[in-house]
Order: structure tokens, then sequence, then C-alpha cells
């Protein structure tokens, strides 16, 4: 288990944060010690040659919102600002319908400096209003993944993904794979919970980022549903790397051991 503060962040005119991120893209050339730590292994892929990251915000006692549902702000600044690196790191960001109409994210890159990724939203029986937030014409790449069969009219510029259901949802390999032969390499699954536990559930997750606020909720929506085991040797346990972002503690998962293979498969060497 690897420990360390977070540098915090500068204006933007003086952030070197814009530098790690085009540093970032850039293939080979090794990055800056300050971020290389917590977003290093997110630049190329072990198993494949994609990269899945999921990011989870939760109180100290596992809850993603209060009883009522609230959940704005569990995370402090920082935490939030961490979001929004790795958005600026990623491709494409991906939501749940149930979060794009609850919480009608922007999904951009604001807290940051950095390139705004494409918005995704997964909407089997296309319910996400027009009017969505993530939907607006910013000149970034919308999709809209939806059931096969599914009559959707999201605004003009929102390409629309038809994938097959199989036990009543899209399967998280599926999604993947299609954007992927969208060009989309990089990909952040932020939420909600059930979106991220679903991937995290198939296999689907080369990372698990959790950012784990100092505050305990009492009830609440559970942070992460994944099927129940018998024992707790069973359990699926992963090497972390904790750091202290601000108030929030990060611990970054490394999930590659049970990865699927979704893209193209890396070669031994």
């Amino acid at each position: 288990m690897h420990t360390r503060n977070f540098p915090k962040s500068k204006a933007a005119s003086s952030d070197p944060w814009e530098d790690f991120s085009q540093l970032f893209r850039e293939g080979q050339q090794p990055l800056p010690r300050a971020w290389a730590d917590v977003f290093g292994p997110l630049r190329k892929g072990t198993v494949d040659d994609l990269v899945i990251v999921g990011q989870i915000g939760q109180s100290l006692d596992g809850r993603i919102a209060t009883e009522s549902g609230h959940s704005k702000y569990i995370n402090g600044p920082a935490g939030l600002e961490h979001l929004h690196r790795l958005r600026a790191l990623v491709d494409a960001v991906v939501v749940g319908v149930g979060t794009a109409i609850a919480d009608d994210p922007q999904l951009t890159v604001r807290r940051v400096a950095g390139p705004q990724p494409a918005r995704i939203v997964i909407d089997p029986k296309g319910r996400l209003g027009a009017d969505a937030r993530m939907f607006a014409d910013n000149g970034v790449r919308r999709l809209l993944i939806t059931a096969q069969g599914t009559c959707c009219a999201p605004p003009s510029g929102v390409e629309v993904v038809a994938l097959p259901m199989v036990d009543g949802a899209i399967a998280p390999p599926a999604i993947l794979a299609a954007l992927a032969g969208c060009g989309m390499r990089r990909v952040l699954i932020e939420g909600g919970a059930n979106t991220v536990s679903r991937f995290l559930a198939a296999g689907c997750l080369d990372r698990l980022h959790v950012m784990v606020a100092p505050i305990v909720l009492g009830a609440g929506a559970p942070g992460l549903i994944v099927p129940p085991i018998e024992r707790a040797d069973q359990a699926l346990r992963m090497p972390i790397r904790v750091h202290q972002i601000g108030d929030d503690v990060l611990f970054d998962c490394d999930l590659s051991a049970q990865r699927v293979a979704l893209g193209i498969a890396r070669k031994s060497t």
C-alpha cells in the first residue's frame, strides 16, 4: 500500500497540470512524479489496448447519498477536482440514465485545464430528455447507448448506438466494444453506483477510484452493489494505493487481474 499527499492545484495560468495532461496523452515520455503515482496507471492498458477506470465518491460508511437522495457534495473541493482531472485524461465519460436524470450533469472539465471528453449515456429505454445538459452542443462528441428497437429522439448531433439486451440490460463488454469501435480507448465510468457496480461485477474495470470523504451519513444508498458471497475469503481482493487528496482519501484499486479482455490483447514480452 502506497500513501502520499496529493499536490494542491494552482491557478490555471500557472498550473503544471495542463502540461502534464498533454504529456500523458503523447505516449512514451516519462511523467512527472507529482501526478504520475495516481494517473500513470491509466496511461496504458495491461490487459489489452483499452483502459477502463471507474470512479465513485462516498462517505466513511460507504454511502453515496443520504436516505432522501441528497448527495451534493459528499466529497470536498479537492475530491471533485480529482474527478475533473480524470475527465481531462480520458476519451469518454460514461453515466447511466438514472444519474443523468437525477443529477443532470454537464460531464465537462471545468475545475482543471484539459480537453473535454466525449459524453456517453447508457439509456436502454430512451428515457433521457433532449434538454439534458450532457447533450449540449459544445463541439464534443455525444453518444446515447440504447437497446435495439428502442425509439429515441435525441438532439441533432447526438449519435445513437443500439445494442442488444441480455437479461434485461446492455452488457458492459458490448458497451465498451462499441466505444472502442468509435475510437474511444480510455474510458471513465463515472456513475451512478449501479452502473459502476455492473462494470465491476462484469470484470470490465482496470482501476477503481474510490474517493472517501471524512463524514458518516448513517443511512442512504450504498456505493458498490455486487453479487453476494457466502464466505469472506471468497471476496474480491486487490492491490491498492492510498492517496490523501485534500480532506478526502483516494483508494486506487488495481483490478487488472480480473479484467476480461475487451480490445486487442497485449502480447507478452
